[in-house]
């Protein structure tokens, strides 16, 4: 009489789960046996990372002076120096009343002159027109070229038909020429009483008038041109080339001007 138990499939169960055990301990296991490995690589990666990386001459050095007197040593003595020189224009006559011509002047020399005077070894020259009517450029200095300039800049931008120039022509007119209707502004009126006009006085400002040029296109041209140039320095001379020269185009000539000029940087 003894009675067979069923398997539990046949008695329709599922078996008990076996017991797993926990992934703690294993997880543990492999970050422990990875850690060195990934270091290794890691500092494999930085060393190949900086020998790759473009490495400084060895001339050059990053260091921070002391004081002034090693910067004094490196690159010298500091030198920034400003004189005005007066320029008087080639081809004009004692007391002659400007014409509205277009004259090219060689402030090399008086450049040369003055850098050499300073000491300055090495910096920059800074030469700035004081006029709104001449202009600063860099170009060669040659008498034929400066008739073509003349021509070639009247063409483009012609004086005014009420002008005093020769080159002036007929029909052309531009508004600042119209002298009898200036200045015509609040802020125009007070530059003309700072500028030691009493335009406020009726007699005044007619002689202010009457010593107005016609000479817009002048202004314009200018302009066009710019006013100041920078030449390098380098080993006490300027870096300009062989056929270039500092030209100061004045285009309300004749008349007596004057040019700014400032030296920068180290004996």
């Amino acid at each position: 009489g003894a009675r067979t138990i069923p398997a539990a499939e046949d008695r329709g169960c599922f078996p008990a789960p076996k017991m797993m055990p926990h992934p703690l301990p294993l997880i543990l296991i492999l970050s422990i046996a990875i850690l060195p490995i990934a270091g290794w690589a890691f500092s494999s990666h930085n060393h190949h990372a900086q020998s790759m990386a473009p490495r400084r001459p060895s001339h050059l050095h990053e260091s921070t002076p002391s004081s002034g007197a090693a910067d004094d040593t490196a690159l010298g003595k500091p030198i920034c120096t400003y004189k005005t020189v007066t320029i008087q224009p080639s081809g004009m006559n004692d007391g002659e009343p400007p014409r509205q011509a277009v004259s090219v002047e060689d402030l090399t020399p008086q450049l040369k002159s003055f850098l050499s005077s300073s000491g300055m070894r090495n910096g920059v020259i800074h030469v700035i027109s004081r006029h709104t009517t001449t202009a600063i450029t860099i170009n060669e200095r040659e008498s034929r070229l400066a008739q073509d300039i003349e021509e070639f800049f009247l063409k483009i931008c012609p004086p005014d038909e009420r002008s005093s120039s020769e080159k002036r022509v007929e029909g052309v007119r531009y508004l600042h020429n119209d002298i009898d209707q200036r200045p015509d502004s609040e802020d125009e009126a007070q530059r003309c009483r700072d500028n030691g006009w009493n335009i406020d006085d009726s007699e005044e400002l007619q002689k202010w008038r009457d010593q107005e040029p016609i000479n817009a296109h002048s202004h314009l041209i200018s302009m066009g041109l710019g006013s100041s140039e920078c030449i390098p320095v380098v080993n006490g001379e300027m870096v300009i080339g062989q056929w270039q020269s500092v030209l100061m185009v004045d285009l309300d000539a004749p008349r007596t001007r004057t040019v700014g000029i400032q030296l920068m940087g180290y004996e």
